[in-house]
């Protein structure tokens, strides 16, 4: 493989009102070889213009803008990709952050506070298609049945829609479509996304119930 051959950096975009912080955040997302800022913007009316001609790799918006909030860009985000990669950035880490920034498809959330090499980290996780959720947060989440928390657990033991059916003595289809139910209700696009909170809650010392 020749050096030309060597895929990029991530694109990352970042959507942040206060000047002073948004550079900051850029200085250490450029100071990884593996990432580029690509983009900025300092409202949700930016954000919504710019958002077309980028097309980043990498979302990474705060939820307190202006004339809106992350959550409003993040929604313009999924309308122009659907598989768009969000990540929040924000100072207040409480249930309804998380909560409505799963909802409108974020892979993660990370507190400004952050060290950078954390923030480095999570946008490359989010890029790789792995949930970055605080720790403290990890077991945060939709009601589900019985049977779909089973299934949730057998997803986070890496097993198929195959062997969750005859685990469970269901139908294959069953799963499947339980499946994007689950993801629908985590906020989740990819059943990657679901091992990896599960391996969260795991390392948190979360149980199922």
């Amino acid at each position: 493989m020749t050096a030309t051959d060597q895929p990029g950096p991530i694109r990352v975009m970042l959507v942040d009102d206060h000047e002073v912080v948004r550079r900051g955040i850029v200085t250490v997302i450029d100071s990884s070889d593996a990432l580029k800022v690509i983009g900025e913007a300092s409202s949700v009316t930016e954000a919504s213009r710019r958002l077309p001609a980028i097309r980043p790799d990498v979302l990474v918006v705060d939820l307190q803008l202006p004339d809106g909030t992350g959550l409003d860009v993040m929604r313009t985000a999924r309308e122009i990709d659907p598989a768009q990669r969000m990540l929040v950035l924000t100072s207040f880490d409480d249930d309804a952050a998380l909560r409505e920034s799963r909802a409108a498809g974020a892979a993660g959330l990370m507190l400004k506070s952050a060290r950078s090499q954390e923030i480095v980290d999570a946008v490359t996780a989010v890029h790789e298609g792995r949930g970055v959720w605080p720790a403290d947060h990890v077991e945060d989440g939709p009601e589900l049945s019985d049977s779909d928390q089973r299934i949730v657990e057998l997803i986070g033991d890496g097993h198929s829609n195959r062997e969750i059916a005859e685990a469970l003595g269901i139908a294959e289809k069953t799963v499947k479509n339980r499946v994007t139910v689950i993801l629908q209700a985590f906020g989740m696009q990819r059943r990657t996304q679901v091992a990896a909170m599960v391996a969260a809650r795991r390392r948190a010392g979360w149980k199922p119930q």
